[in-house]
């Protein structure tokens, strides 16, 4: 288990593993948003020309991304993008479907990437996390941003700084990622909603409406490390039903459940949204049970489309949330955004959950009611079995968390906390201040507190160190709540819950 922390590392890992395949290899992979033209590294070939490449030298390449609502609906976000992606590297000889087999107003937003190699199984490997294959995404520490972006609140700038994560699993969970795509792709049911308007979009885009056989499953690679991975996902209620989900799956939501009312000193969570009373009340009850329990959470200081309209619907979801942490424990939780050395607001697109140094999420899973009742997710849950022994993990496939430089990492929790933490504080990864995880809200306020007044200020001194500053959403209106209200709950943030457990905190 490694985890790979912006999208340039992702994207150099990304290109590593798949210009070393041969013919026979294998390549499966889902993805929200993809664009052909994205490229790997800075000098470097596209997603779509390495794939497509792939696909003329033999190399079985099968994938499915989500088929948007379309232009009308969801541009800018996803337009016609995957359409030509798929295109690409169809036209190549691969199978790259476009998949609506979704709620109505859902999405297929899961991002996983398997690779197996037919002559060497301990070299299979996954990828699963928060980053498309798509524009904006390939941005590193620095966070000058990508210069493929796409159009974001104008406040990111015309090359928005992006912070993202994926995690890169070695061993038999590699066999295991490798099914929730083939329950997927085996589904009977039609890839199109059946409608005349969606069966001819897939005709015009040269789709079928079902995939070809997948090939017989291999073993699963043998064990590669100390980690013990738990897949965890959503899929929401729909009709017809998911075959392998048919009153859907929200194990995702069950999982940070029991998680939270586990938690004793720390709770950190990197998200790109943090709304929804549902979401909220889980780490609300925690704080109340345990007064020694403390709350950090990092959002990005504005939506990605702030607009008149989806901006209050936006908001307000997270306004709540924040209000009801602070509500049980107001000196005990600390949200935060973060910017880069210019000041410009870096947009967090990572999904991370740290509990305790011992426990830690990363995958497709927002912090909201849509991601964990409605949309369809995959996330990583995992247990470093190290951190009860004080061993430390090494070598192949354990993975030293990504820009240590050590030969050996702490345990994996730990471990990413402290480069994620050393990043955004400014602060040496050795430093002993990051150890304490019950000091960690006094340092993070500190340091937000004193880039803060360095702006009130106007610059007159040496900008401090660091990228965090303290969130305040700006509020919503009592006009725009008419609408905010009503447009979050019904398409911002949806409930795919059964219809038995919409209103409650039960999932």
């Amino acid at each position: 288990m490694r985890p790979l922390i912006h999208g340039a590392t992702y994207f150099a890992r990304l290109h590593e593993e798949l210009t070393a395949l041969q013919a026979g290899d294998r390549v499966w992979f889902t993805d929200w948003r993809g664009d052909a033209d994205e490229r790997l590294l800075a000098d470097g070939p596209s997603i779509g020309d390495v794939l497509a490449g792939l696909a003329r030298r033999g190399v079985e390449v099968r994938g499915l991304v989500w088929r948007s609502h379309g232009e009308r609906v969801s541009a800018p976000i996803s337009g016609r993008s995957n359409e030509l992606l798929s295109r690409q590297i169809n036209d190549a000889g691969g199978e790259v479907l476009l998949d609506q087999r979704v709620r109505l107003f859902g999405s297929h937003h899961q991002k996983l990437f398997v690779i197996r190699h037919r002559d060497n199984p301990s070299r299979d490997v996954a990828f699963v996390g928060g980053l498309d294959l798509s524009h904006s995404r390939r941005d590193d520490a620095d966070h000058a941003g990508d210069p493929q972006a796409v159009s974001m609140d104008p406040r990111y700038g015309k090359r928005p700084p992006w912070h993202d994560a994926t995690l890169e699993l070695h061993g038999p969970v590699v066999a295991d990622v490798l099914a929730v795509f083939a329950e997927r792709w085996n589904d009977p049911h039609p890839l199109d909603r059946r409608t005349p308007y969606r069966m001819l979009l897939q005709r015009l885009a040269r789709m079928p409406r079902h995939p070809e056989p997948l090939p017989a499953s291999a073993p699963p690679p043998p064990p590669a490390g100390p980690h013990a991975v738990q897949l965890l996902r959503t899929y929401g209620v729909k009709r017809p039903p998911f075959p392998f989900a048919p009153v859907g799956e929200r194990s995702i939501a069950r999982g940070y459940a029991k998680a939270f009312a586990r938690a004793r000193s720390l709770i950190y969570i990197e998200d790109q949204y943090l709304w929804s009373r549902e979401v909220a009340a889980g780490i609300a009850e925690a704080l109340e049970r345990n007064p020694a329990l403390n709350v950090i959470v990092v959002v990005p200081r504005y939506p990605d489309s702030d607009g008149p309209i989806a901006g209050p619907a936006i908001r307000i979801g997270q306004l709540r949330a924040i209000r009801m942490l602070r509500r049980v424990a107001p000196d005990r939780v600390g949200v935060f955004n973060l910017e880069n050395s210019a000041g410009t607001p870096i947009y967090v697109h990572a999904k991370i959950c740290i509990i305790d140094d011992t426990w830690m999420t990363c995958g497709s899973d927002n912090f909201n009611r849509r991601s964990w009742t409605t949309d369809s997710e995959l996330t990583c849950a995992v247990l470093d079995t190290t951190a009860d022994t004080g061993e430390e993990a090494s070598g192949p496939g354990r993975g030293t968390v990504t820009g240590t430089g050590h030969d050996a990492s702490p345990p994996l929790a730990r471990g990413l906390r402290l480069q994620l933490w050393a990043e955004h504080l400014g602060l040496d990864q050795d430093d002993s201040r990051l150890l304490d995880t019950s000091a960690g809200l006094k340092l993070w306020n500190t340091t937000a507190n004193a880039l803060d007044q360095w702006h009130e200020t106007g610059h007159g001194s040496p900008r401090p160190a660091g990228q965090v500053r303290h969130h305040t959403p700006e509020p919503v209106r009592p006009l725009q709540r008419l609408w905010a209200v009503p447009l979050s709950r019904l398409v911002v943030d949806p409930d795919g819950r059964p219809r038995r457990l919409r209103g409650t905190t039960e999932f």
